[in-house]
C-alpha cells in the first residue's frame, strides 16, 4: 500500500510522545476534587495511549498554564457552533500551513488516492469517558447516514465517487477503512473542514433515540420528554454535534457545553479526556471554561469595546477597528489585524438565471460583466472604505496560495471607464434618454438593481461608489435591502438582478482543496442559484447551465473529482481559475481585507498575525485555540 506525503504527516503527529508522569502532578486544578473524590481517573488513564502531541513552542508560542475563563459574545444561540469551528478537532485537519495532519486518528494512509485506512488510538475516550471504537463509526455509517429518515438527502457528495458511496470495513479493533472504485480527493479536506462531514457518533448513548436499538413505548417516551415529532427528530436534535445544544451528548472537542438552551449564556467546560498535551505531557486545553454571552448583533461592537470580552473575532468588523483600538486605554485588552481569506470583501453577482429574459440575455453576455468591471474604481474604494490598506483585484485566490497567478488578480480589474463605455456601445447599447441612462433594445432604461442583506454599513459605502461608477457609463442603479431569509429565497425564484455578497470563500486554497467554489454546485451562489440547484439534486429541481463556459466548470470540477495526482489537480485549478475571472461570474472590488480580533492582554499564544476566515482557517481554529492561556491577573 503506498503511503502519500499526507499520510507520512498523519504518522509525524503521533511521534515523539512524552511522559505523562511529569504532567501527572500537574492535573488541571479544576478536575483536582473529582480525581480526589474518584469521580474522574488520573491523567494516566484519560488520555488515549498515544496521545496527540502538540509542539507549542513549534508553533511559535509558549507552554502554558491550567485555568481561567475566557469571556466572548455571540449575536444568536446558533452561534455556539463557533465553540466547534473555534476547538477545531478533527479526524483529520489543517495546520497553519494547511496541510493535512492526523488529529483524532492516530494515522491513516491512502493507496491510489482511493483507500482510506484510518487508524484510531489506543484508550482515547469520548469526555464521558466512554472508549471511542470502531462501532461508533459503524453506527454513524450504517445507522445514522445510512438511514433515510436521518440523512434523507443520502451520503454525503464528498463521500460519492460517480455518485456512489464508499465500501466501510472495520479491519481491527482500533482499523476503519473507505474504499472507493475512483479516486476521491474530496474526502480529506471534507474532514478538515470548518463544517466537517462526521465519521463517528457515541454510539453508547445515541441508540437510545435510535429506533433500531430502542423500545417502541420507551422511544415513545423519550420523544415526548423531549418535544419532538418523530424519533428521527429526536435523534437529530440530540446528536447535533456542529451546534451542540445537548448538554448530555459525549463529545470529543476541547470544551464540551454545559447549557440547555434556551438561554443568555452558554458555558463550555474542558473535556477532561481530551486527547491532547504540550511537549511537557501537560494536557490540553489550557483554559478551563469559555462563556458565551447571547446577544444583539447590532451592539456587539459596543460590548466587545465595553471590556465584556476576552476573545472576540466574529460580530466585529474593519469599520469597529478605530473604536475598538481606542478601548486599549481603557481595558486591559489587545487588538490586531487579521487578513482575511475572502477572494473579494464584496463582489458583485450578476444572475445569470434572473427572470427577466431582457435583462437575463444582457448579464449573460461577458461584454456587459466586462464593463461592469472595469467601469468599477477599485482604488478609490479601498481608499474610501479601507483606508488603502486593502488591495484591489478581481475575486480570485490571494498571492499567500499557491495557486495564485497575477494575471487572474488582474484580470478586467483596471479602471477604464473609456473601455467599458465601448463595450455597452458594442453590445447595441448605444442609445441613450435625455438623463444620458443607456437605453434597453426593449425600449426601458438601464436601471440595475442591486440587492443586498445589508449586514454593514461597509456594504453601503461600497454601493454607493459603485453606484457613482457605473452612472458616469450610462448606467442607473438601484439598491435594495432585505433580510438575508427573504433575500436568498428571491435569488432562488430568479427575482434578484445583481446582489452584492461576499467573492469566494476560500482565497487561499490549495490545490488538495476542491475548486467546487468556482463552478455551479451549491443553491446558495447566487450568480447562478439554478444551476446550483440541480446540481446539488442530481437534477431533480433547477434547470441545467445552458451556458458553455459554466458547462466547461462543471465538467473540469468533475475532472479534479477524478485526479489522482496533485499536479492534476493543480492544473484543473488553473483552468478553472483562468475561465472564472475572465469571463467575471463574480465582479471583484478589492481582498486581503483586515479583520479586528480583540484579545484579553492576559491571553497567550493568539497570533498577532493570521488569516481569518471559515474554511479552511475555521477562523481561530487551526491556530489551535486550546494551546491559548491566560496568565494569572
Amino acid at each position: 500500500m503506498r503511503i502519500t506525503r499526507r499520510t507520512a504527516l498523519g504518522l509525524m503527529a503521533a511521534t515523539l510522545v512524552p511522559s505523562t508522569a511529569h504532567a501527572a502532578g500537574h492535573e488541571p486544578e479544576v478536575l483536582r476534587a473529582d480525581i480526589d473524590a474518584g469521580k474522574l481517573p488520573s491523567l494516566a488513564d484519560r488520555l488515549p495511549k498515544t496521545p496527540r502531541v502538540i509542539n507549542v513552542v513549534g508553533l511559535g508560542g509558549l507552554p502554558g498554564r491550567h485555568g481561567g475563563t475566557v469571556r466572548t459574545i455571540v449575536g444568536g444561540q446558533r452561534d455556539i457552533r463557533l465553540m466547534t469551528i473555534y476547538g477545531y478537532t478533527r479526524m483529520i485537519g489543517y495546520n497553519s500551513k494547511l496541510e493535512f495532519e492526523a488529529d483524532v486518528l492516530e494515522s491513516y494512509e491512502i493507496a491510489e488516492e482511493r483507500i482510506f485506512t484510518f487508524k484510531l488510538r489506543e484508550g482515547h475516550k469520548w469526555s464521558d469517558g466512554t472508549p471511542l471504537s470502531t462501532e461508533d463509526f459503524r453506527y454513524c455509517w450504517e445507522d445514522v447516514i445510512g438511514d433515510e429518515d436521518l440523512t434523507p438527502g443520502g451520503v454525503p457528495i464528498a463521500m460519492r465517487v460517480n455518485g456512489e458511496p464508499p465500501e466501510f470495513e472495520i479491519v481491527d479493533p482500533l482499523t476503519v477503512r473507505y474504499t472507493w472504485e475512483g479516486p476521491n480527493p474530496d474526502f480529506l479536506p471534507s474532514l478538515a473542514s470548518a463544517q466537517p462531514i462526521n465519521l463517528a457518533l457515541p454510539a453508547h448513548y445515541l441508540k437510545q433515540f435510535h429506533k433500531k436499538y430502542q423500545d417502541e413505548d420507551k422511544l415513545k417516551e423519550l420523544i415526548k420528554k423531549n418535544k419532538a415529532k418523530k424519533w428521527s427528530g429526536l435523534h437529530i436534535k440530540m446528536s447535533r454535534t456542529y451546534r451542540p445544544e445537548n448538554p448530555d451528548l459525549p463529545m470529543l472537542d476541547p470544551w464540551c457545553n454545559r447549557t440547555a438552551p434556551p438561554a443568555e449564556q452558554f458555558v463550555f467546560e474542558r473535556n477532561p479526556y481530551y486527547h491532547r498535551v504540550d511537549e511537557n505531557g501537560l494536557q490540553l486545553p489550557y483554559i478551563d471554561k469559555f462563556v458565551m454571552n447571547v446577544s444583539s448583533s447590532a451592539i456587539i461592537p459596543a460590548k466587545t469595546g465595553a471590556g465584556e470580552s476576552d476573545l472576540q473575532a466574529t460580530g466585529i468588523d474593519f469599520a469597529d477597528y478605530t473604536f475598538l483600538k481606542d478601548s486599549e486605554s481603557r481595558y486591559p485588552v489587545k487588538v490586531t489585524l487579521w487578513k482575511k481569506i475572502q477572494g473579494s470583501r464584496f463582489a458583485i453577482l450578476p444572475n445569470l438565471n434572473y427572470g427577466d429574459e431582457v435583462w437575463r440575455t444582457i448579464l449573460r453576455d461577458v461584454r456587459f460583466r466586462r464593463a461592469l468591471s472595469v467601469a468599477m474604481n477599485r482604488h478609490e474604494i479601498n481608499m474610501a472604505c479601507f483606508f488603502g490598506l486593502a488591495t484591489p483585484s478581481a475575486d480570485t485566490l490571494l498571492p499567500v496560495s499557491r495557486l495564485y497567478r497575477p494575471e487572474f488578480a488582474e484580470a478586467w480589474a483596471g479602471f477604464d471607464p473609456d473601455k467599458a463605455n465601448a463595450l455597452l456601445d458594442e453590445m447595441g447599447l448605444d442609445k441613450r434618454d435625455d438623463d444620458g441612462i443607456r437605453i434597453l433594445p426593449d425600449g426601458r432604461s438601464a436601471q440595475l438593481i442591486i440587492e443586498t442583506a445589508g449586514e454593514s454599513t461597509l456594504e453601503t459605502d461600497v454601493l454607493e461608489l459603485i453606484t457613482d461608477h457605473w452612472l458616469k457609463v450610462g448606467l442607473a442603479v438601484f439598491i435594495r435591502t432585505s433580510q438575508r431569509d427573504i433575500f436568498r429565497s428571491r435569488a432562488l425564484a430568479g427575482q434578484i438582478m445583481l446582489s452584492l455578497w461576499s467573492g469566494m470563500d476560500n482565497g487561499v486554497a490549495t490545490a488538495d482543496m476542491s475548486p467546487d467554489q468556482l463552478a455551479p454546485t451549491a443553491e446558495d451562489e447566487l450568480q447562478w442559484p439554478l444551476w446550483g440547484v440541480h446540481y446539488v439534486t442530481g437534477g431533480e429541481q433547477g434547470t441545467a447551465p445552458d451556458m458553455p463556459e459554466a458547462v466547461e466548470l462543471v465538467r473540469l470540477l468533475r475532472q479534479w473529482r477524478a485526479s489522482a495526482t496533485m499536479d492534476e489537480r493543480a492544473s484543473v485549478w488553473g483552468q478553472m481559475l483562468k475561465l472564472y475571472t475572465d469571463n467575471l461570474f463574480s465582479i471583484g472590488t478589492v481582498n486581503q481585507t483586515l479583520q479586528p480580533i480583540l484579545r484579553s492582554s492576559r491571553l497567550r499564544n493568539l497570533p498577532d498575525e493570521g488569516l481569518y476566515g471559515f474554511d479552511p482557517t475555521s477562523y481561530l481554529g487551526v491556530y489551535k485555540p486550546d494551546t491559548f492561556w491566560l496568565e494569572e491577573a
